[in-house]
């Protein structure tokens, strides 16, 4: 895994150049993602730069260096971040046809596969990647992103100028790019915490979305098309139970496999739940030495560690385990560097642990680890998932189709109701979108709901979560509209939560320690392969993840694949609670403050409800202290 960045004056009725100390202080921006090896390349006619930082996992040697040169008689170079699954069997095909090779590397086979065909690369990689080329005879520059959004590209354009890289602390490095807040996503940022793609928090700076690719020509035209997209098959194969569980398995056999690829060791951060066990078992297959295993639990609070099940895992595979323990003096220690990694506000407090257990395997000499993001999303391992699929099914399927007038008069009389008696917070919600005539599902883990975020803000939120939950839905319903509750639900998680809160979060996070994460559950066949599977073969009865647990019963014990599902999670709740000064500085004190966006009566009382005990407002909370100490660090020192 790597760091990526680039500058391109296009418009040469400027006569502006590149400048090469900018663009190396852009790519040094990102050292801990490359601590290897480092270069830039500055091209037409100085007036397109390529920057690289390396972290050497595949051909170690100097011949693995970027940015890198095609064929010696084409004008293309490449910057590259991931890893290519299926490039040695690219590489023979392209061999035969004479292109010559100068590394083993996957970075060089997407050089002579675009000398081959051009864009039309982009859907013959496997992999998890963001791409730069400079093609110099079409006077083009072509930026990429994997299809899932396991790495992350930000672009800029603005006064001429093209300006893209793997983080945009690196971008934020150019002088021409003011450091701005874009008011415009706050609402989003409430509700999803984190702003889907493609707009970032910061004004003008931009994130390519999963599955896409941009192209720019020399009059400074933006194309970005979509080249995957995470829709159900039309007709998919009508397979059995079992049949279905076997190509599961071979397909998550495959995958593990293809991401054990590496000249440098690896392993796996182990929580001892499905998923991350199942990696470990997988891999254990393929290895005549113990896997490594990683694991991270809390002194603070016993429910969230996860070591005895760990240990079980690691003691049935003889794995050379690694623990670590952390709480809340490791927290806010962290707290300053975890804003200057994020870049923009991820709130997940797993980031916190993610960063310990990522130095620890950094720390044992492990450069490259899998984890088992992805699973819950494309098999339905989350208990809301369920709770929404009943709600539907048992309510909503019926009652979306009341008149209009109706739906209001009952969420109106309703709603009041509901609150007075301290009603669930999704309950009220539901309600109210059932009012609105909103969707009923608006993704796996929403923040402030749209009447609380009104309370945030004093107003309106301005409607920006619901058009990105509307624009999503609409598309899987006008191009499937076949497609159960389930795969709509699937459709949005994969278009919004997964690639930028949690896929988001593992790349910022593992790679602040120099770490590269894989995701073999997010391999594309076995995702492909997921979409197709039946709704009611991913839920019987209260379990969820049905046929991926039936696919590895011969794999782990049956009281691993059918225990009660934990997620990995953090006690922010604790941490905040127990902390009398952090909120009082970092957010009732905050510069941020000071542009008057928020209530910040309704803010103390959220605070002080916490304090006492009384409601557990720490998901919002961290929300907003994740969000003041970004103001502080990149908006508006205090």
């Amino acid at each position: 895994m790597c760091g990526i960045c680039g500058v391109w004056e296009y418009s040469s009725a400027a006569g502006a150049k590149v400048d090469a100390p900018t663009l190396e202080r852009m790519r040094d921006a990102m050292s801990h993602r490359g601590p290897d090896a480092s270069g830039i390349v500055v091209l037409d006619d100085g007036r397109l730069g390529l920057g690289h930082r390396r972290l050497s996992i595949i051909d170690l040697s100097a011949a693995g260096h970027q940015p890198m040169r095609g064929c010696d008689h084409r004008r293309i170079w490449l910057s590259f971040n991931g890893e290519i699954y299926n490039h040695a069997e690219l590489r023979a095909r392209l061999a035969a046809r004479g292109h010559r090779y100068r590394s083993r590397t996957d970075s060089e086979t997407i050089l002579h596969l675009y000398e081959e065909h051009g864009t039309e690369f982009v859907s013959m990689i496997e992999g998890d990647f963001a791409i730069a080329l400079w093609d110099g005879e079409r006077e083009q520059l072509v930026l990429a992103r994997d299809p899932l959004g396991v790495k992350p590209l930000y672009f800029c354009q603005r006064n001429g100028r093209l300006i893209f890289a793997s983080e945009i602390k690196a971008i934020l490095v150019h002088p021409e790019v003011p450091t701005e807040m874009n008011e415009e996503a706050l609402g989003e940022y409430l509700t999803f915490l984190t702003v889907p793609a493609p707009r970032t928090l910061f004004a003008g700076i931009m994130k390519l979305p999963a599955g896409h690719m941009l192209v720019c020509t020399r009059d400074g035209s933006l194309k970005v098309e979509r080249y995957w997209d995470a829709l159900p098959p039309i007709a998919p194969a009508e397979l059995s139970e079992e049949e279905h569980a076997a190509e599961i398995l071979r397909l998550l056999r495959a995958s593990i496999r293809k991401r054990m690829m590496a000249d440098v060791p690896f392993g796996v951060f182990l929580s001892g739940g499905v998923d991350s066990s199942a990696n470990v078992a997988l891999m254990a297959e393929e290895m005549t030495q113990p896997v490594r295993t990683f694991t991270v639990g809390f002194r603070d609070d016993d429910a969230f560690n996860e070591f005895a099940q760990a240990r079980r895992i690691a003691q049935i595979f003889a794995t050379d385990h690694h623990e670590i323990l952390v709480g809340h003096e490791e927290m806010t220690e962290f707290l300053p560097r975890l804003v200057f990694h994020q870049d923009e506000p991820i709130a997940d407090p797993v980031c916190v642990p993610l960063y310990y257990v990522a130095q620890l395997a950094r720390n044992a000499g492990t450069v490259v680890v899998q984890v088992g993001e992805g699973s819950d999303e494309i098999f339905c391992g989350y208990a809301n998932y369920r709770r929404h699929l009943q709600i539907h099914e048992r309510l909503w399927r019926r009652a979306e189709r009341l008149p209009r007038a109706v739906k209001r008069a009952v969420s109106a009389f309703a709603l009041p109701a509901l609150e007075a008696a301290g009603g669930n917070p999704l309950g009220v919600e539901i309600v109210r979108r059932f009012g609105a005539g909103d969707p009923l599902f608006w993704g796996g883990a929403i923040v402030f709901d749209e009447r609380s975020k009104a309370r945030l803000l004093g107003r309106l939120g301005g409607g920006a979560a619901r058009r990105t939950v509307l624009a999503h839905l609409t598309r899987i319903a006008e191009e499937r509209p076949q497609s159960d509750f389930l795969a709509r639900m699937t459709y949005l998680e994969l278009k919004v939560r997964l690639p930028e809160l949690l896929l988001m979060r593992v790349d910022k996070i593992t790679m602040a320690t120099s770490v590269e994460a894989r995701v073999p559950f997010l391999d594309q066949h076995l995702v492909e392969h997921a979409l197709s599977v039946p709704q009611h073969l991913k839920i019987v009865g209260e379990n969820g993840k049905w046929i991926l647990k039936r696919a590895l019963e011969k794999i782990l014990p049956a009281d691993v694949l059918w225990q009660r599902k934990r997620g990995f999670g953090a006690p922010a709740s604790r941490w905040l609670r127990d902390d009398s000064g952090l909120l009082d500085q970092h957010v009732l004190g905050s510069s941020l403050r000071r542009r008057r966006l928020f209530d910040y009566s309704f803010i103390a009382r959220l605070i002080d409800e916490h304090r006492r005990g009384a409601r557990d407002w720490g998901f919002h909370l961290w929300c907003l202290l994740n969000l003041s100490l970004w103001y502080e660090q990149w908006i508006e020192p205090s």
